[in-house]
């Protein structure tokens, strides 16, 4: 297995543990706790697509404007 993928499987794994293991203590509930581990990281995953596209596009409009779009707290 390729260690990118390996870490990618080992980072999802601790994202659902933490995940279930959160909702679960809020709520004492295994069923809510896992439809909440589970549905989470897919809602995460389409809010960071579109989260890299509106950085793909500021980064445009910089380079169109022959500036660098400042990246976290202003740091380019």
């Amino acid at each position: 297995m390729p260690r990118d993928l390996a870490k990618t499987l080992t980072y999802l794994s601790v994202h659902l543990t933490v995940g279930f293991t959160v909702a679960y203590v809020m709520t004492g509930s295994l069923a809510l706790a896992g439809g909440i581990a589970l549905i989470e990281p897919c809602i995460n995953a389409v809010a960071f697509f579109f989260h890299e596209k509106a950085w793909k596009a500021a980064d445009a409009r910089a380079s169109n404007e022959g500036t660098r779009a400042p990246g976290l707290f202003g740091v380019a």
